[in-house]
């Protein structure tokens, strides 16, 4: 009888803690990493076809700064120019799910956590 209460407990233990799990796996391709939102599957056909999806996961950039990447790229790196809904509809879903962030970089270290300059000062 004890060992059935101990595999309940183990088992209700088990769901809670999958139904309190983030759900991230679900909300991004496990292939690509991008979000799966919106036109996600045209930016995946479109863009991964030259450059792995890292380079839009871990960027991030306004409408304007995603638009003058794939400028950049058509310009400088050979890509074939593409429709125009289709560039909109890609700009729209960088725009809205790699949008610029406020900071990229962390904060600096304070003072008292930076090792003692070994260099006398100009």
């Amino acid at each position: 009888m004890r060992l059935l209460r101990l595999t309940g407990l183990a088992s209700a233990l088990v769901l809670l803690t999958l139904a309190q799990a983030p759900r991230a796996a679900e909300e991004t391709d496990r292939v690509t990493g991008l979000e799966l939102d919106g036109d996600w599957q045209l930016v995946r056909a479109n863009c991964t076809e030259c450059h792995s999806a890292l380079l839009i996961t871990q960027n991030s950039g306004s409408r304007g700064v995603w638009q003058i990447r794939i400028a950049t790229m058509r310009n400088t790196h050979g890509m074939e120019s593409l429709d125009a809904e289709v560039e909109e509809r890609i700009l729209d879903y960088l725009a809205e799910h790699y949008g610029q962030r406020q900071a990229s970089r962390r904060p600096p270290l304070p003072a008292h956590l930076l090792p003692e300059n070994p260099y006398p000062p100009l």
